[in-house]
């Protein structure tokens, strides 16, 4: 369903979008996802969002080390410090822009610039309001809920979530100055179907709400969207979408480097992002692991562009 095609919703330019890329490849063992940000703004990502009434800001890709310059990968979290010193980078941006009132668009790379993201929200409401609460949607295949010595490939990208929530490496965890970056109350996992031993324990003892696929075959995306949106918005003054775009079925998005079966149809991805729109309270936003080195004529990121005219106001009517 191309965006061209789809009405824009009545919004006014009341605040802006900051798009900030974070080339990021560091985090996995697959090279190629550091060409993603470009991918999308090249699907026309500014364009559908401008028409949308927003105004956009484009701040670029950030500078971020590559794997030829960054050395051994070394230890059980592979490239620690130059993924926790691009993270650090991407955390000062995401304050900043929060701080102005705006809305933070990251486009990864890989799934580790979260943390960034995550960190850089945590501080801005830490300084803006520090007893209020803010909740995380955080739609995957995976659970991205690993730690060092539960992981079975050392690589970042699938420890962010964890971090975040206080476990991991003190450098990883206490990136903000501070732990955990984000309540577990109010942080939901969405779409999962690829679980490691370690993040099944993680998820449980950590108190995530982690709604499998199972669960949204028995009940339907809609229904268990409202759970998850309860969770995440229920009581709290708005709420972070982290999107990782194999949550899809490899069908519908063959540029990612880690595809399961199984994943959301095109409509089904469609729906979460409009249901995230209607709650008109989302923060902020990230959508991560496009990889055109694996894609076909950049179907996935053109899909990605779709996804965030959604997930941004875009309606069918």
């Amino acid at each position: 369903m191309p965006p061209t095609k789809r009405s824009s919703s009545k919004l006014k330019a009341k605040w802006c979008i900051d798009i900030l890329g974070v080339p990021m490849d560091l985090g996995s063992d697959l090279r190629g996802v550091d060409m993603g940000p470009s991918a999308i703004r090249i699907a026309g990502l500014n364009a559908q969002l401008s028409g949308l009434g927003y105004s956009v800001r484009d701040r670029g890709n950030m500078e971020v080390p590559h794997a030829v310059d960054a050395g051994k990968p070394g230890g059980p979290a592979k490239y620690l410090g130059p993924v926790t010193q691009t993270c650090k980078r991407v955390m000062r941006t995401v304050e900043s822009i929060a701080g102005t009132g705006a809305k933070p668009l990251v486009l990864g790379g890989d799934h580790s610039v979260a943390l960034g993201t995550l960190a850089g929200l945590a501080r801005a409401f830490r300084n803006r309001a520090p007893k209020r609460a803010w909740g995380v949607l955080w739609v995957d295949a995976h659970g991205d809920c690993n730690t060092p010595d539960s992981s079975p490939s050392g690589n970042i990208h699938g420890m962010p979530l964890a971090a975040a929530l206080g476990r991991g490496p003190r450098a990883l965890t206490h990136i903000a100055g501070f732990a955990p970056l984000i309540a577990p109350e109010h942080t939901v996992l969405f779409g999962v179907r690829n679980l490691d031993p370690g993040e099944r324990r993680n998820l449980k003892q950590l108190g995530v709400r982690t709604i499998t696929m199972r669960e949204i075959d028995e009940h339907g995306v809609y229904a268990m969207m409202q759970v998850a949106l309860r969770q995440v918005a229920g009581g709290t003054d708005g709420f972070h979408l982290s999107f990782d775009i194999d949550c899809l079925d490899p069908r519908f998005a063959p540029g990612v480097g880690t595809p399961v079966q199984g994943g959301f149809t095109v409509r089904e991805a469609h729906l979460i992002m409009e249901l995230v729109a209607d709650t008109k309270k989302l923060l902020a936003c990230e959508l991560v692991e496009v990889n055109p080195v694996l894609d076909e004529r950049n179907a996935t990121a053109k899909l990605a562009v779709e996804l965030l005219y959604s997930v941004f106001g875009g309606r069918i009517l």
